[in-house]
Order: C-alpha cells, then sequence, then structure tokens
C-alpha cells in the first residue's frame, strides 16, 4: 500500500503539507488551512515540487541556515492510502491514518491551484 503523510509547518506562514507517494517520490501540495474535517467545506491546495520520500519520516525539522522554509515540521498524520483516481486534473484517495480515515477528491481549479474535498461515507444522505 502506499504511503502518505501530511506534515504541519511553520515557514513564512503556518499550514499543512499533503503528500501522497507515487511513482518514487512524494506528490505534494500545501494546505494552508489543514485538510477538511467534513464534505461542507473545500480547503485551498497548492501544488508544490515532489519531494523525496525520506519526508515521509521527518519528524522534527530543525531550521536549515539558507534553505527558505526548512523550519519546524511536524507529522501531523500518516498512514497508507488507496488510489480511485490519480490523473492530472483530479486524484481521489482512501486514506487511513491515526486521525484521518475516509475518501478525499482532490481536484485542480487553475495553474498550482487545486480544492480538497472531503467524500461522505458511503450510504449518507446528499444534502
Amino acid at each position: 500500500m502506499p504511503r502518505f503523510v501530511i506534515q504541519e509547518h511553520y515557514a513564512t506562514g503556518h499550514h499543512f503539507d499533503l503528500r501522497l507517494e507515487r511513482d518514487g517520490v512524494l506528490v505534494s501540495w500545501a494546505v494552508p488551512k489543514g485538510m477538511p474535517e467534513s464534505p461542507k467545506k473545500n480547503r485551498l491546495a497548492v501544488r508544490v515540487n515532489d519531494h523525496d520520500l525520506s519526508h515521509l519520516d521527518l519528524v522534527d525539522g530543525t531550521p536549515v541556515e539558507g534553505v527558505p522554509g526548512a523550519v519546524r515540521k511536524s507529522i501531523w498524520d500518516n498512514g497508507t492510502y488507496e488510489t480511485e483516481e490519480f490523473g492530472e486534473e483530479m486524484v481521489m484517495v482512501r486514506l487511513r491514518g491515526d486521525r484521518l480515515d475516509g475518501r478525499y477528491a482532490i481536484f485542480r481549479t487553475g495553474g498550482k491551484n487545486w480544492l480538497v474535498h472531503k467524500m461522505k461515507p458511503s450510504g449518507e444522505a446528499r444534502d
């Protein structure tokens, strides 16, 4: 099973990084307000460069002199995921972590901007 990690990152501003293991790298998005807790609200996700797999195990990063953004990071959640779709415009996964357990759609809205949507559990009525 491929792995995922969500890191809480304090750089120029507080945000979260969603990283999905795929083809030997971590496909990554910066999620300024964190993962959505409800299907009623989407969250902005900005596509960033793929990261090395070593970021899966990063527990606490300390500032690195001369490297912008390399400041305190911690693992907010991690685990495995199942892929339902992984395309250029849409990613749909089932995350199985310590904090998150559910289906999420990440879809492109333009350029590097994407939205993260928490899917309703199967069998739950639509609004």
